[in-house]
């Protein structure tokens, strides 16, 4: 395959390292394929003063790549899945979902071994209302506190004792080779992961069909699978960036999916949790959404600030 791909990424040492890991997954599928990267700012990346929820959501993390696929400065975008919205314009498709790695949380800190084994009124840092829910419930008595930045940054700041704890993803600190840096997992199913945590998605136009062709040797079809009804999940619940939502499918021995699902609230920690199994993964996804409105999601997603 004699022609060239150019990948939209942000600048982000994570997100370059999965770009590059993409980059290099379709080099060695279409042997004569040039892929170009082509970094960009994106607003999630440049405001870092106030949290997401402040400022919009995941979703800042992808517009700006978006818009060099829709006016032909590049060809596919990379993305966390986990940031992708439930819901995406009709002009964009997701071409490839990657093999998912570990989607369970790291519990880090340089004096404590466990969520369970930090003192009262502990600093722990997250960026993260879904993760923030789960602390609240698991550990009331700590000191919850915004952590932005990348990878590095956060660790740094934990270095310099500005939290106890930090709470990042496995699969981010495994990509950037701070494996040694995790004291323990926070692991489904008693601590769920965000939808589609741990995968790599590649975002492509919507008619971009020889783009399409080219990506879909990557797709792996038992995480698309899986994150669907994870996705569709949050889809049915409102597909908002800043719903501290938790979401985790497995396929069981028989083939068939059981989505575990977790609506929290970061100021008091109260979390509804409803599961389902099924073949389907957009009809599981409606499921658990119904049963944890049953159990109150409504009346919890309206009292958010």
């Amino acid at each position: 395959m004699a022609e060239t791909l150019r990948i939209a990424t942000r600048k982000s040492p994570l997100a370059l390292w999965q770009t590059e890991h993409v980059a290099a997954r379709l080099r060695a599928a279409h042997p004569g394929l040039t892929v170009e990267l082509l970094p960009l700012s994106t607003r999630g990346d440049e405001v870092l003063d106030r949290s997401l929820a402040a400022i919009g959501g995941k979703g800042l993390f992808l517009k700006e790549l978006e818009v060099a696929l829709a006016e032909g400065r590049a060809d596919l975008a990379v993305h966390s899945l986990k940031d992708v919205p439930a819901q995406l314009d009709a002009q964009f498709t997701l071409a490839a979902i990657l093999e998912r790695a570990d989607c369970a949380d790291a519990f880090v800190s340089n004096d404590y071994a466990s969520l369970e084994g930090l003192p009262q009124r502990a600093r722990v840092g997250t960026s993260s209302l879904r993760r923030s829910a789960q602390l609240r419930a698991r550990r009331p008595d700590v000191d919850i506190a915004d952590l932005r930045g990348n990878v590095g940054t956060r660790l740094a700041k934990l270095d310099r004792g500005e939290y106890a704890a930090i709470i990042l993803a496995v699969a981010g600190l495994q990509r950037m080779g701070f494996d040694a840096r995790i004291r323990s997992r926070l692991a489904p199913p008693n601590w769920l992961p965000a939808p589609g945590q741990a995968a790599i998605a590649v975002e492509t136009r919507a008619d971009a069909a020889r783009v399409i062709e080219c990506v879909k040797v990557l797709d792996d079809g038992g995480t698309r699978r899986a994150v669907a009804a994870e996705r569709a999940l949050n889809a049915e619940l409102g597909g908002d960036c800043t719903m501290p939502l938790g979401a985790w499918c497995e396929t069981c021995a028989d083939g068939t999916l059981r989505l575990r699902g977790l609506l929290g609230d970061a100021r008091d920690g109260r979390v509804l949790r409803a599961e389902a199994t099924g073949e389907d993964p957009a009809g599981l996804g409606r499921e658990v959404a119904l049963r944890l409105k049953q159990k109150g999601a409504d009346a919890l997603l309206r009292s958010r600030p």
